[in-house]
């Protein structure tokens, strides 16, 4: 399962497991957003390298226009990901507290 949709202050929450079978889902939501700044990881389970893919666009479409991707709420297995692949250094990443 995965979902994705706005939430308070126009953050866009995900939710469930995004992998390649869910990126075309996730991109064509975000090619239609206005400039999210934020994107609540809270009740994500899992990314796949697609799906890494899809957030790499996000970023650099928000960078052509002087913005940049905050990801919150992070679990360790995912912060895990990020560090590992080293999108620790490319994303503002907020890790969850448990």
């Amino acid at each position: 399962m995965f979902e994705i949709g706005y939430v308070d202050g126009g953050t866009v929450a995900f939710e469930g497991r995004l992998d390649a079978a869910q990126c075309d889902k996730a991109q064509a939501f975000l090619d239609a957003a206005s400039a999210p700044h934020a994107f609540d990881f809270g009740k994500l389970e899992y990314i796949s390298s697609a799906g890494l893919g899809v957030l790499l666009k996000a970023h650099k479409r928000l960078m052509a226009g002087g913005g940049r991707l905050r990801l919150i709420n992070v679990n360790s297995h995912i912060y895990d990901i990020f560090r590992f692949s080293g999108f620790d250094q490319v994303f503002e990443v907020e890790r969850s507290g448990g």
